[in-house]
């Protein structure tokens, strides 16, 4: 089983950069899609930014040219790079793997979340 950590979170003024890690361990992450997700309170779950096992991205509207997944398959390891960060980005962030068989079976883990909070 994928166990995923989420690290680089923390408090930034407006404006200000930061950048998320999400380590994985379980083997075979290369293969996985992985993904940010973001929770603000009272809020849904939201996609903020997805990376396929090819280098594909796709990100939320409201992350368009802000913010940056990437992924270093050596490490194991994704981040999530936020530029501009303005206060309706503070949530929780959630690093995910996803992963759709062939034969029909999914995989999906999740971390624990990092907080991000963006204030003055």
């Amino acid at each position: 089983q994928v166990q995923l950590v989420e690290s680089g979170g923390g408090l930034v003024q407006p404006g200000g950069s930061l950048r998320l890690s999400c380590a994985a361990s379980g083997s075979i992450f290369s293969i996985y899609v992985m993904g940010w997700y973001r929770q603000a309170p009272g809020k849904q779950r939201e996609l903020v930014a997805a990376i396929t096992s090819g280098g594909s991205t796709n990100y939320a509207d409201s992350v368009k040219g802000r913010f940056t997944i990437s992924r270093h398959n050596a490490k194991d390891t994704v981040y999530l790079q936020m530029s501009s960060l303005q206060p309706g980005d503070t949530a929780v962030y959630y690093c995910h793997a996803g992963l759709a068989l062939t034969d029909g079976t999914g995989y999906d883990y999740w971390g624990q979340g990092t907080q991000v909070t963006v204030s003055s």
